[in-house]
């Protein structure tokens, strides 16, 4: 019995390629979508169904509703040449009681086989034009073996090259030779919650007879995704709360840091101050995350600890994910703290780096703030007690871990301008306790918004050009670098072009964006900030930690191509300074979740309102754009929709790390592998021990 799972497993574990029809070619294809075996086609699921198990008779149909009928064809399949590479197909058809004109587009030559005479079930809409029945397709397949037809069809993530349906036949034939899959979850989570086997899960998964069955099944595979993460940062908490810190009182240097401002900390400042003292004092290393909305100060908190520490005779590292973001840190801390505390700045084109690494060596330096230069290898420190890490999305576990490691017991601050509800919060940084800043520092401006059509462009361009004209600077904004074929919406490259020969001739009109070098892009942003640029054209690049005091209007064309929170964070651009700013974004979005998207932006300035509506409307899967570093990619849970599962999951850890802390029982042994394998770099010793 055993030679027989280990059967199963190995053909689990075979390319993709192994399978018949796919060779290396198509092989390539399903490797875009990150299959690569036949394990993660089996576990590559269905991103929508469409049932169609109604079958209706010519008569019944109602205009424009998806539908099957069942049809004989009455005659051959005629096409009508268009274009050099689309033609229209039409197919005369009868269900015994009324005719139809079945009809298509597609390339030339593409038209399936039909037969006269032979019954087809088609899949697609009536409508009716000029008093004749005409039924759009969306499919077609002969009666006698319906496989995509008069059932619930999955409906796959594609990729050109590679559709939906044959990714469904390459499901079915890979799935007919598997009887065995490991079942992660232990017998009595199966009972307690009457879940099916995963072999059934995955089965209904893939070929679901009724939409009950899938939604139980699908239920299996989010519990079980939740409580994997759930259990993961679990246990990296106990690691953490396990070990011991370097105990430092930091409440008297805190107390004349704050004396020395010029000006009052607010509340939800003082309160993360305390929490991170408190954690400093513990004996445990601390692991604290500050979250708050753009502008609300969370760098006055850092500065804080970094003063402290100093004081104490500690080292602090303070890293950023841009080089620009390291140096307007630099200057911020050298402008709060003064020459109390010595501070080194530290990146890829640092001048007299070997000098500066030696007397970071030495301990000559109290803070040192850099990119991801501060985790190369070659640094090293004195006695580096405290690592702050700034907007923590751009930065993964492995990189906390790396840097941390270059002290002994190291203390751990990150911080983050996106605003989380608290749910989500507990999986995304389950491995962090978490101080939230609401409240908002005194002056600061609050940020007019507005969303007009593209047809007030030149009025919107007009404001900006005054802006200008009053000594100001600005932002536009657009979804892409370069001019796109298949998406509809302005780039970079088009819109810079429009703007220096139209509406802002005689400005100065530079642009940023993703694709452009690193210290090409730090050159056009410092010319930005010393006020070189009238108007900066950017992608999202700019959304995250330019702080550019003179920029008081933000313009984002297609406005409709970005999430709330996206839009959020780079109306945070302007408004930091003493003048008033302004939001405009354009968008001829028509549907009501674009709709609803603008009336948002232009009703509330809260992130976390903000937050909150982005997660019902887009869910969490898209809440961040890309795949947080660090976070495992969730392909079923949705941390939103499926909070009460992760409640049940969060409690079922609690029960299981009660029973068996180490997981080293036979029926954890899953569990504990899929952990294990769960954060890229960390292996069970790291978790477990």
């Amino acid at each position: 019995m055993s030679n027989y799972f280990e059967e199963q497993i190995k053909y689990l574990n075979s390319p993709i390629t192994s399978i018949k029809g796919i060779g290396p070619k198509k092989g390539s294809l399903f490797e875009r979508l990150g299959i690569r075996t036949i394990w993660d086609l089996v576990y590559y699921f269905p991103s929508s169904y469409d049932d169609r198990r109604v079958v209706k008779k010519i008569s019944e149909c109602i205009p424009g509703e998806l539908c099957c009928i069942k049809v004989r064809a009455a005659k051959p399949i005629v096409e009508r040449r268009l274009k050099q590479k689309l033609s229209l197909f039409l197919l005369y058809a009868t269900d015994g009681n009324d005719s139809v004109v079945i009809k298509w587009f597609s390339a030339p030559f593409s038209k399936p086989k039909v037969y006269s005479g032979r019954i087809y079930t088609v899949y697609g809409s009536m409508n009716c034009q000029n008093g004749r029945k005409e039924f759009e397709l969306r499919y077609i397949e002969d009666s006698s073996e319906p496989k995509f037809t008069e059932k619930i069809v999955p409906i796959y993530r594609a990729t050109t090259g590679l559709p939906s349906k044959q990714i469904a036949e390459t499901v079915f034939l890979a799935l007919e030779n598997v009887d065995y899959l490991s079942d992660c979850l232990p017998d009595s989570v199966l009972k307690k919650h009457s879940f099916p086997s995963i072999l059934e899960t995955v089965r209904t998964m893939h070929n679901p007879t009724d939409f009950e069955t899938l939604k139980n099944a699908r239920q299996r595979l989010a519990f079980e995704e939740l409580l994997v993460l759930s259990l993961a940062l679990s246990k990296l908490r106990s690691r953490r709360i396990n070990k011991d810190g370097i105990v430092i009182n930091a409440t008297p240097h805190v107390r004349v840091y704050a004396d020395k401002l010029p000006f009052e900390l607010t509340d939800g400042q003082k309160k993360a101050i305390n929490d991170i003292c408190a954690d400093l004092k513990s004996g445990k290393p601390m692991n604290r995350l500050v979250q708050g909305d753009v502008g609300c100060g969370k760098t006055a908190v850092a500065a804080a600890a970094l003063y402290a520490l100093a004081k104490c005779g500690y080292q602090s590292a303070f890293m950023t994910p841009t080089e620009i973001l390291a140096q307007q840190h630099y200057a911020t801390l050298k402008q709060i703290l003064g020459d109390s505390v010595k501070i080194a700045l530290l990146t890829s084109t640092t001048k007299n780096k070997k000098t500066i690494l030696e007397d970071i060596a030495k301990g000559d330096f109290d803070i040192v703030v850099g990119t991801h230069a501060l985790i190369q290898e070659k640094v090293s420190f004195a006695n580096l007690a405290l690592c702050i890490t700034d907007e923590q999305h751009r930065f993964g576990v492995n990189q906390r871990a790396v840097l941390s490691s270059k002290g002994k017991e190291t203390h751990i601050l990150v911080m983050s301008a996106t605003p989380i509800p608290r749910t989500l919060s507990l999986i995304l940084y389950g491995d962090l306790d978490i101080s939230v800043i609401k409240s908002m520092p005194k002056g600061r401006q609050s940020v007019d918004t507005f969303h007009i059509a593209s047809s007030l462009r030149s009025r919107a361009y007009g404001f900006v050009k005054k802006e200008v004209d009053n000594g100001r600077q600005c932002y536009v904004v657009c979804p892409l670098v370069e001019e796109s074929e298949i998406i509809e919406a302005s780039s970079v490259e088009n819109i810079i072009e429009e703007l220096r020969n139209t509406y802002l001739s005689g400005l100065s009109v530079e642009c940023v964006h993703g694709k452009m070098k690193a210290d090409e892009k730090d050159r056009i942003m410092k010319k930005f900030k010393d006020k070189e640029i009238d108007v900066l054209v950017s992608t999202t690049v700019i959304e995250v930690g330019v702080d550019v005091a003179n920029a008081t209007v933000m313009l984002i064309e297609n406005a409709e191509r970005f999430g709330l929170s996206q839009l959020h964070q780079l109306r945070g651009r302007v408004g930091r300074g003493e003048y008033k700013s302004y939001c405009i974004l354009v968008s001829d979005g028509t549907t009501d979740s674009c709709k609803e998207r603008m009336k948002i932006m232009t009703q509330t300035s809260d992130g976390f309102v903000i937050a909150q509506k982005d997660l019902e409307l887009r869910g969490s899967g898209q809440f961040f754009g890309t795949r947080q570093h660090g976070v495992p990619e969730l392909k079923v849970a949705n941390l939103f929709s499926d909070s009460i599962l992760l409640k049940e999951a969060m409690e079922t850890v609690d029960d299981i790390i009660s029973l068996d802390p180490d997981l080293s029982m036979h029926e954890h042994s899953c569990l504990k592998g899929r952990i294990d394998a769960l954060f890229d770099g960390f292996d069970s010793e790291n978790i477990f021990n």
